[in-house]
């Protein structure tokens, strides 16, 4: 069923979260530009553009906007700059985008890069900026939120590889494939991750392994992926770039129009957000001074995702060009859309955030 631009009204973002931006982002951008020109990863002066476009450093500003110092900020916000163009040329839509064999290799080289210090890039541009941002998080980071992120970033891989392989083959995912899919390929994982090697708290194993705070961590992801899903629509329609997401998924499995499958993912986002804030609201109380950080970071990423979304060039331009940054007021939704308490239909993947007995809350 094919989708247009043109009959799509996109309502509101719901998200009654306080919003934060950290004091040295003009500063870490500026510096962020300059690893950029310098870095080799991009091919061409548009490709540079494109992702100096993606505003990263005021994207992860908003994650962490008490990230203990400039240079752990620059870090992290390095490596959101490298994700998208890493997504765009490896992912989404480079040569590798329906090869499922080839990206497989690369992902695999990939990964090991950012393991190894020893690593050889093997000739791909992208590997000799990714071992930079590892010695950066090695310089600062403790061994524990290094390896958390390395792990975090090899579910990312395994998600792009998922997303990969159903293009290739011409699958289009159900409602429930699609959700665990897009956990890992929206690259939440290694963002959140990032939070403790910004913040320098790190969470005890005792308290960040609990099933309450790992769903609480999916759900940050799924908030933040469904939002971006809306966030790239129209720029995705004008290009024609609808493959997999979820109103494609929707549209394709339940027959729905493209306004019907926009308003029904707008519900189960929703719903994912208000049981997120029902069971932090549990967890917070009895955490100690590192997962509450954490956990803010959460709550920060949920509103900082959406509020540099719906103003950031990557989504909003359409053209060859990225304009400039929108720094237009936003408009809220002032209620849910679906405040229903009950888990997803369709979706016994996430289920069980919604199963105090199994979260133990």
């Amino acid at each position: 069923m094919a989708m247009t631009v043109t009959e799509v009204d996109l309502p509101p973002i719901y998200c009654p979260l306080e919003s934060a931006i950290h004091p040295r982002v003009h500063e870490v951008e500026k510096r962020a530009v300059e690893w950029i020109r310098r870095s080799g990863m991009c091919a061409s002066e548009e490709e540079r553009a494109w992702v100096i476009a993606t505003h990263s450093a005021d994207f992860f500003a908003r994650f962490a906007p008490t990230a203990a110092d400039e240079d752990r900020l620059l870090a992290t916000s390095l490596w959101v700059y490298w994700g998208f163009a890493f997504d765009d040329h490896r992912c989404d839509n480079g040569p590798l985008s329906t090869r499922p064999a080839q990206f497989n290799a690369l992902a695999g080289r990939v990964q090991r890069a950012l393991e190894a210090p020893s690593a050889e890039d093997n000739g791909d541009r992208f590997v000799p900026a990714l071992q930079d941002i590892a010695r950066r998080f090695r310089s600062f980071g403790t061994p524990t939120q290094v390896r958390r992120f390395v792990h975090a970033h090899r579910a990312y891989l395994s998600g792009v590889a998922w997303q990969i392989g159903n293009q290739a083959r011409g699958h289009m995912p159900g409602l429930d494939d699609y959700l665990a899919m897009r956990l890992l390929s929206a690259g939440g994982e290694p963002t959140f991750a990032m939070l403790e090697i910004a913040t320098g708290a790190e969470v005890p194993d005792r308290e960040m392994h609990r099933p309450a705070v790992r769903a609480l961590t999916e759900m940050a992801i799924m908030v933040a992926a469904l939002d971006n899903d809306r966030h790239s629509l129209r720029k995705e329609l004008s290009r024609g770039h609808t493959d997999q997401n979820i109103y494609s998924v929707l549209m394709h499995h339940r027959g729905m129009s493209l306004q019907e499958a926009v308003e029904e993912a707008t519900k189960l986002r929703d719903r994912i957000l208000l049981r997120f804030l029902e069971l932090h609201d549990r967890v917070r109380p009895g955490a100690g001074a590192e997962l509450s950080t954490y956990l803010q970071g959460l709550r920060h990423g949920i509103r900082g995702n959406a509020e540099w979304g719906l103003r950031v060039p990557r989504y909003l331009s359409l053209g060859r060009v990225p304009d400039p940054m929108e720094d237009a007021p936003l408009t809220w939704a002032e209620s849910p859309s679906d405040s229903s308490p009950s888990p997803l239909p369709g979706a016994p993947s996430i289920a069980w955030w919604w199963d105090d007995a199994l979260l133990g809350a």
